[in-house]
């Protein structure tokens, strides 16, 4: 080991193919077991050659958060290949986006050297906290981009992740980071009784917990179903994303979307569409087609789809609820905007070099500060346009109920890539944080029904196309993290804090 420390090459070389290992444990891959090998090699890293300047410490983090990052984000250069104007940003894309994002990472470790990190779970205790709350900041500096915690690795594992409704992502990201460093334990200088003890005490924690979410999910199965007297059907038509571009006939687009979700004029049914579909026109256009829409829906249909809209000279990213007429019933306006894809940053310098947002036009999307449910025929939901369910905490004040998280997205920017499946376990996550029902409407991604309890009812994949209807499903319940929010992050925080403070009081004694 002390001749890879010396290796000036080596010692940043390493971290970085340590990043790279652990993006394999998130979705599409969700290799969860990598990280108890990769997250104690980082930690011992750490430990050895205290003589490490603070920089040498960031630059350990940096390079294992670039190596995370370059290798689970790569897709993001796909969304620069449909236009001539963006090509040429592919490769600052693919190289500093992650290497931005791995400063994150690099500040783990800058903390870290002030700590002094040493074999024992005091330090392990440490560590976690530093890595969780970085983890935390990410979701809110500069716009916030919580995309790939490390938590999401146990995304196909929902009976390890029920607790999510006690605790929320980001406590459940420092518990899991906790979980990943105790087989550093094994080679800390403690007497065997001891390694013995934690390994059983962590052994009946995870068995516990596993068998806690087992018995969470059985125990769903019991709960009795709410019939509807329609059909909800959620369409995932996959039309192709070059329609942006290609100013395509909406004519074309409508009787693509009426001929895959099959209309009968006779049957109460609920259509839901995602968003992008209709991209060349705006909601109030949408009336030019009432007469292809009177065709083929009736007054027994109400139709949800995702449309751009124009108010007072402002775009807006848009949710609507209409009826056979294409009467506006409700709309909800996007609140969390995408970077340089919906709206582009110091608009008024960087359009001087003629640069604009990904998505079509030339003029950035404007945001709403507006949540609100829309209740339709007796249920009501809560409508989430794309990147916004990726906000764990954030998505309504918790004394409004509603029966659904609605979320519609495009994620043809993605391409087959892992995006659309790391995309899609935000939704599972939120489902049994909030402890909600959520439906997914996606073209090119993956379309869903998921129970209040992350299991996943009905499902399109991303390279498939189709309809699938739901005329029931199964109240939740109020969670515990619904009720406080990210405010439980803290109160492990303060416990964790408490337990290295005691923990250092026996070293003390002894």
């Amino acid at each position: 080991m002390n001749l890879l420390i010396q290796n000036k090459l080596l010692i940043y070389l390493i971290p970085f193919i340590i990043g790279i290992i652990t993006s394999f444990s998130l979705p599409p891959y969700n290799l969860f077991y990598i990280n108890f090998i990769t997250f104690p090699l980082i930690f011992f890293y750490l430990t050895y050659d205290k003589k490490k300047t603070k920089w040498s410490y960031f630059k350990i983090g940096w390079m294992f958060g670039f190596g995370y990052f370059i290798f689970s984000l790569y897709w993001i250069t796909i969304s620069l290949t449909y236009e001539d104007t963006f090509k040429p940003f592919i490769p600052f894309a693919l190289i500093f986006i992650p290497l931005f994002l791995g400063l994150f990472y690099g500040f783990i470790t800058f903390f870290s050297y002030f700590f002094r990190f040493k074999k024992n779970f005091k330090s392990i205790l440490i560590f976690s906290i530093l890595f969780s709350l970085v983890e935390y900041f990410r979701s809110f500096i500069f716009g916030g981009f919580p995309w790939n915690l490390i938590s999401y690795s146990f995304t196909n594992y929902i009976e390890f992740i029920q607790i999510l409704q006690f605790t929320g992502t980001y406590a459940l990201n420092l518990l899991i980071i906790t979980l990943f460093l105790i087989p550093a334990t094994f080679f800390f200088n403690y007497r065997r009784k001891k390694k013995l003890f934690i390994f059983v005490f962590i052994t009946l924690i995870c068995f516990g917990n596993f068998f806690y979410g087992k018995t969470t999910i059985e125990k769903n199965k019991k709960v009795k179903a709410t019939f509807l007297d329609y059909n909800i059907k959620i369409v995932s038509p996959k039309i192709n994303i070059n329609r942006f571009f290609q100013n395509e006939e909406p004519e074309d687009t409508i009787l693509d979307l009426i001929e895959i979700s099959k209309p009968n004029k006779l049957e109460n049914t609920i259509f839901i569409y995602p968003e992008g579909v209709l991209s060349n026109i705006y909601l109030q256009d949408i009336k030019n087609y009432k007469y292809i829409f009177s065709n083929h829906f009736s007054d027994k249909h109400k139709l949800i789809l995702g449309i751009n809209s124009d108010e007072n000279q402002k775009i807006f990213n848009s949710l609507v609820v209409l009826d056979n007429e294409l009467n506006i019933i409700s709309k909800y306006n996007k609140n969390k905007l995408v970077p340089f894809g919906e709206f582009l940053p110091y608009e008024n310098l960087l359009s001087k070099f003629g640069l604009k947002k990904i998505t079509q036009g030339y003029r950035s999307f404007s945001s709403d500060n507006k949540r609100k449910i829309i209740n339709l025929n007796d249920i009501s939901f809560l409508p989430l346009i794309c990147y916004e369910i990726i906000y764990s905490g954030k998505l309504i004040n918790n004394k409004k109920y509603f029966d659904f998280i609605l979320n519609i997205s495009e994620d043809g920017w993605f391409g087959d890539s892992a995006g659309p499946h790391q995309h899609f376990s935000h939704s599972i996550f939120r489902s049994i944080e909030e402890g909600k029902n959520l439906i997914r409407s996606t073209n090119n991604g993956i379309s869903a029904f998921i129970n209040s309890k992350g299991q996943i009812i009905k499902k399109i994949e991303s390279t498939d196309k189709g309809v699938f209807s739901i005329n029931s499903f199964k109240k939740g319940k109020k969670t515990i993290f619904n009720s406080y929010g990210n405010k439980i992050f803290f109160y492990f925080i303060i416990f964790y804090i408490s337990l290295i403070f005691f923990l250092k009081k026996r070293e003390n004694k002894s």
